[in-house]
C-alpha cells in the first residue's frame, strides 16, 4: 500500500459510480476507517457505511476531515455544492472532479485560490471494473496529485492523462463510448430477430462477439482494419455486410454523432 492510501478520501455525492470508486479503492488496498462518503439521503449512506464499512459524514464534515475529496454529484449540482464546500475547505486538499463537461476552472473560481483540481472523466464499465478514466490537471494540481488520481481511478479500470482541451473529445468517445456500443448491439439484436432467431440466441451470438472483437482489438496489437480484413473474404457474406453499411454512410453518421456529443459537451462547459 502506497504511503497516498493512508491519507483521508471522501467520496461526495455517491451514485453507483461513486461507490464503484469506493469499492475499487478498497480492494486495492485503502482502508475503510480512511474513506468517506456523503449522500443526500440518510437511507442511502447507511447503506453505504453498512455494505463498506467506511464513515458517512455532512459534505461539511468531508471538507474539513478529508485530504482528497471526490465529487460524483450531477454537473447541474456541483454549484451548490462548490458553495457549501468554500467555506469548510483548506487550499490544500485535492479536489477530484468527475463531473462531465465542467472545466477546472469552475471549481478553481470558487475555492480557495491555489486549490489543486484534477478533472476525470470516467465511464460505466467502472462499475465492472473496465472503465476508461480520462485525467487532467488544472493549474494548481502537480505530478504528485495527478499519480494519486491515477491511483484511486485504476481500481476500476484503465487510466488515460490528457491535455484539459482535448476533454470534451474524450467525452464524446469514451465517457459516451458504451452507449454507441449498446445501440449497435441493440440493432443488431433486432437484425437477429428479422433473419428468424429467437431474441435470447440473437443476444447471446452478439454479446459473444463483441466481447471476442474487443479482446482482439486490446490484445493482438493489430490495427482494426486488418482484423476487418482478416473476417472479409472475396465475394463473401461480411463484404456484402459491409458493402450495404457504406452504402447507408454508418461510418460518416458515427463520426457526425461525435462531433454532436462532443458540441454538447462544450455547451455544458459553457453552462448552456
Amino acid at each position: 500500500m502506497s504511503d497516498t492510501m493512508a491519507h483521508k478520501v471522501a467520496v461526495l455525492g455517491t451514485g453507483k459510480i461513486g461507490e464503484a470508486l469506493l469499492s475499487g479503492m478498497i480492494r486495492g488496498g485503502w482502508a475503510p476507517a480512511d474513506l468517506l462518503v456523503t449522500a443526500r439521503r440518510p437511507e442511502r449512506a447507511e447503506e453505504l457505511r453498512t455494505r463498506h464499512g467506511v464513515a458517512a459524514v455532512s459534505n461539511a464534515e468531508a471538507a474539513k476531515t478529508a485530504d482528497t475529496l471526490i465529487l460524483t454529484v450531477k454537473p447541474q449540482d456541483m454549484d451548490s455544492l462548490l458553495r457549501e464546500l468554500a467555506a469548510h475547505l483548506p487550499a490544500d486538499r485535492l479536489v477530484i472532479s468527475g463531473a462531465a463537461g465542467i472545466p477546472t476552472a469552475f471549481f478553481e473560481d470558487r475555492l480557495a485560490a491555489g486549490t489543486p483540481v484534477v478533472r476525470v472523466m470516467t465511464n460505466t464499465p467502472a462499475l465492472v471494473d473496465e472503465a476508461m478514466s480520462v485525467i487532467s490537471a488544472g493549474s494548481h494540481a502537480t505530478e504528485a496529485h495527478l499519480a494519486h488520481a491515477e491511483e484511486i481511478f485504476n481500481g476500476v479500470g484503465k487510466t488515460l492523462r490528457v491535455p484539459e482541451s482535448q476533454q470534451d473529445a474524450a467525452t464524446a468517445l469514451s465517457g459516451s463510448g458504451p452507449a454507441y456500443f449498446y445501440f449497435l448491439v441493440e440493432a443488431m439484436t433486432d437484425a437477429g430477430i428479422l433473419l428468424g432467431l429467437p431474441r435470447d440466441k440473437a443476444h447471446d451470438l452478439i454479446v459473444q462477439a463483441a466481447i471476442g472483437a474487443a479482446v482482439m482489438l486490446r490484445d493482438s496489437g493489430e490495427h482494426p482494419v486488418k482484423l476487418r480484413e482478416n473476417v472479409t473474404s472475396p465475394a463473401g457474406t461480411t463484404i456484402n455486410a459491409i458493402r450495404e453499411l457504406e452504402k447507408h454512410g454508418v461510418r460518416a453518421a458515427l463520426i457526425a454523432a461525435l462531433e454532436a456529443a462532443r458540441d454538447r459537451s462544450r455547451e455544458l462547459a459553457s453552462g448552456t
